[in-house]
């Protein structure tokens, strides 16, 4: 699903406009797919007690509509319109509304009335997309009073919660945005928001949002990868991935990510380990191939595994690098050296993140997938996380377009960017992943989902990413936030799985 920026929005009603539909046309529509909302979510609405906060532009155009639907069509047990500005402020579509909304018998109000407040529907309907700022005034003190002034109200928002991105915003229990979500309504903490965010079509062409590079995943976007396999199939067909993973010590992360690259689907997984630790290794999953690397002293590989790992990668899809590796100087020398001349898609995590920091690194052709969360993005990228965390998509964007990687940002609302400039918000997850081991977790997935799907790369990696957070979600609503545990992802995957393609 398209994402859009303000900007953005606007040259698509432009370009409506111009393909011959009105802007009141759209403006019509834009009420109706509110009022269809309010209809499927709280009906019956003749007994419902609404309030409708209008501001004086685009927003307040929809809020007028709505409100005339409301008043035409259900007759609601009360109905009081708020407007906040003079009447002659009003322009355009907005005060042709107004007007309609006037000759069909309504009323508006610069103040409510006490009794208003024992609404039990409000509908925001103040400031859109167009805001410059913080709202502040009488449209910050509406604001405050939808947001606290009608304790027995669902709030539903118009297009974006009045006040968005900036505080003071209402938070609405549901919000119906059109054509598409706007980039406020996505990245966190803003899209808290929303509540349910509801996607209503007014009438612009589809196509004129093809060249928009920003998206927000759903499993329709990579459904096809979890269609049912033909029946003549064998291990062979499904891919082998090479897992190069744990250091003495450190060995439940690399059979957690082995592991995760066959409850992916991958046909065969070899896991590449210290030699001390690989008979740990296969204690964990008799599935899991295991090969030894030559170590040194404190059981880190030693620089002489750089070409056991070479002759391991002959014949293999994809190769993942990284869990419970250690920094060690050998280690960091291996795997830079993987980096940059593997000749198969790489995924690189944990240590092997920290092995690439601090060098002036370079996608060399074949795929390149870095899954850092914030602490190694700012590792990576040479900057605070703080500065990682204040615009998580301009920074993925940005180093990924630099270094050409696909960079996947771990956290709330985890990015995928690509070199091209195409990213993917996922709107899956659950704070039950903030535990130890959910990044190996996901780095054997996307490994898995790659040496099924070499050809469909995109696919692959962002399916990953939304199942891992899905996987979470269903966990924590089964077991709990506090006792889920990164191998709960793994019990809880099927489900996600079912999700996206019900066998």
């Amino acid at each position: 699903m398209k994402v859009l920026t303000a900007a953005e929005m606007r040259e698509v009603d432009r370009r409506t406009i111009e393909a011959g539909i009105p802007g009141l046309v759209l403006m019509e529509n834009a009420g109706n797919r509110v009022v269809d909302a309010l209809v499927e979510r709280y009906s019956p609405l003749g007994r419902q007690r609404i309030v409708v906060f209008c501001g004086k532009g685009n927003n307040g155009g929809d809020g007028f509509v709505i409100a005339r639907q409301l008043l035409t069509r259900f007759r609601p047990a009360r109905l009081d319109v708020l407007l906040a500005a003079d009447p002659e402020e009003l322009q355009g579509d907005a005060r042709k509304n107004y007007e309609m909304f006037l000759v069909a018998g309504g009323s508006v109000a610069k103040e409510l009335p006490a009794e208003a407040h024992a609404a039990t529907l409000v509908v925001d309907a103040l400031l859109g997309t167009g805001i410059r700022g913080p709202a502040q005034g009488l449209y910050a003190g509406l604001i405050d009073r939808i947001n606290g002034g009608f304790p027995h109200a669902a709030i539903v928002a118009v297009d974006i919660p009045s006040g968005l991105p900036h505080e003071p915003a209402v938070r609405a229990d549901c919000t119906v945005t059109f054509v598409a979500p706007k980039i406020d309504q996505v990245l966190g903490p803003q899209y808290e928001h929303n509540g349910e965010l509801v996607v209503g079509a007014i009438g612009a062409p589809a196509h004129l949002l093809d060249p928009i590079q920003l998206n927000l995943t759903e499993p329709s976007d990579f459904a096809d990868l979890f269609k049912p396999r033909r029946r003549n199939s064998n291990k062979g067909v499904y891919g082998h991935a090479l897992v190069v993973a744990g250091a003495r010590g450190k060995t439940g992360a690399a059979a957690m990510t082995g592991v995760s690259v066959l409850k992916a689907g991958a046909g065969l997984a070899t896991v590449a380990s210290a030699e001390s630790a690989i008979s740990t290794i296969a204690v964990y999953s008799p599935e899991l191939m295991t090969a030894p690397l030559d170590e040194i002293e404190d059981g880190a590989i030693s620089s002489m595994a750089y070409r056991q790992i070479r002759k391991l990668a002959e014949g293999k899809t994809v190769a993942a690098v990284g869990p419970g590796l250690g920094t060690n100087p050998s280690t960091v020398r291996v795997v830079r050296r993987l980096f940059d001349e593997l000749p198969i898609p790489l995924v690189v995590d944990a240590d092997g993140l920290n092995a690439l920091a601090g060098t002036a690194f370079q996608g060399p052709g074949p795929l390149r997938v870095l899954t850092p969360h914030p602490g190694e993005m700012s590792r990576l990228a040479g900057t605070a996380t703080a500065e990682v965390q204040a615009d998580r998509l301009a920074m993925a964007r940005r180093f990924s377009a630099e270094r050409n990687v696909v960079l996947v940002l771990k956290g709330d609302r985890t990015i995928t960017a690509f070199p091209d400039g195409r990213a993917w918000i996922n709107p899956t997850g659950s704070p039950a992943l903030s535990t130890g081991g959910t990044g190996d977790i996901l780095t054997g997935l996307i490994a898995g989902l790659l040496a099924q799907f070499p050809n469909q790369p995109e696919q692959a990696v962002v399916a990953a990413v939304w199942l891992h957070g899905k996987a979470g979600e269903l966990g924590a609503a089964a077991i709990g936030e506090k006792p889920f545990l990164a191998t709960d992802i793994l019990t809880y995957l099927p489900e996600a799985m079912r999700a996206v393609h019900p066998v």
